[in-house]
C-alpha cells in the first residue's frame, strides 16, 4: 500500500516494537501482573502494547482507583528497567538511525516508556538516543491520545501533516493518525491497525533529501 505522499520533513519514532524488541520483558512482567490479579494472561498482553501501564490497568480493572494504577505502574516500570534480558534492536534499526543522522533528518523518539526505561532499553540495544525525546513524563495522556506525537512535532518545529510516524501497536498508530500524521507500521502487529504502509522491520530503509528540507523514504528493493 503506497503512502499518499512519500515525502516528509520530520520523523517521529516509537521505541518498543519499532526500534527495540522488548517483547520478552514486557511479557514476563505483564504475565506476572495478570497472574497476581487473576486475569487472563493472553488478554492482558493483547491490551498492553503501546500504552502507558496505568491505562492498561484502567482498561482491565475499570472499577479500581486510578491512584492504585499509577502506583502499580511505577512498580512495573522499575521492574522492566531492571530486566534487560532479551532486549535487542529491531532488524535494521541501527542502520536506519545512522542514516537519519547522516542525512540530517529531524527526528524524535515518542514512547510510552519513561526516561529511565527508554534510556536503558536503547542503550542495551546499542542504539543512539535521538536528541529530541517525548517520554511518559512529558505528557499528561497516554497513547492512543495524540499528545505525545503532537508534542514531538512541535519540538522539532514541524506541522503534524509534514511528519511521518513509525509505530508497531494499535494504540500508537491510532495516536499518530489522531495527530494528523501518516504512519509506517513496523512488524506484524502493526498490520492489523491500518497504517499507511507496513514494513516487516527497518532493514534496508533509506531516506534521501529532495531539497528545501523535504525528504523521501525509500523501501528496500
Amino acid at each position: 500500500m503506497p503512502l499518499p505522499t512519500p515525502t516528509f520533513r520530520a520523523l517521529l519514532l516509537d521505541m518498543d516494537g519499532t526500534l527495540v524488541d522488548s517483547d520478552a520483558v514486557v511479557e514476563r512482567v505483564w504475565r506476572g501482573w495478570a497472574r497476581d490479579h487473576g486475569l487472563d494472561e493472553a488478554h492482558v498482553l493483547s491490551v498492553v502494547h503501546g500504552r502507558q501501564g496505568y491505562t492498561t490497568m484502567a482498561a482491565l480493572l475499570p472499577d479500581r482507583p486510578m491512584e492504585r494504577n499509577h502506583a502499580e505502574n511505577r512498580e512495573l516500570l522499575a521492574a522492566e528497567t531492571a530486566d534487560m534480558d532479551g532486549v535487542v534492536p529491531v532488524g535494521g534499526a541501527g542502520d536506519f538511525l545512522a542514516a537519519l543522522r547522516a542525512a540530517a533528518v529531524p527526528h524524535a523518539l515518542v514512547t510510552s516508556a519513561d526516561a529511565p526505561l527508554s534510556t536503558a532499553r536503547m542503550r542495551t540495544a546499542a542504539l543512539p538516543l535521538p536528541e529530541t525525546r517525548v517520554t511518559a513524563e512529558s505528557v499528561s495522556a497516554s497513547k492512543p491520545d495524540p499528545e505525545g506525537f503532537l508534542k514531538g512535532a512541535a519540538e522539532l518545529g514541524h506541522a503534524p501533516e509534514d511528519c511521518l510516524a513509525f509505530e508497531d501497536s494499535g494504540a500508537g498508530i491510532a495516536a499518530a493518525k489522531a495527530a494528523g500524521m501518516r504512519v509506517v507500521g513496523v512488524g506484524p502487529r502493526a498490520a492489523e491497525h491500518g497504517p499507511d504502509l507496513v514494513v516487516p522491520d527497518l532493514t534496508g530503509l533509506r531516506v534521501a533529501a529532495t531539497g528545501d528540507g523535504v525528504f523521501t523514504l525509500h523501501l528496500p528493493a
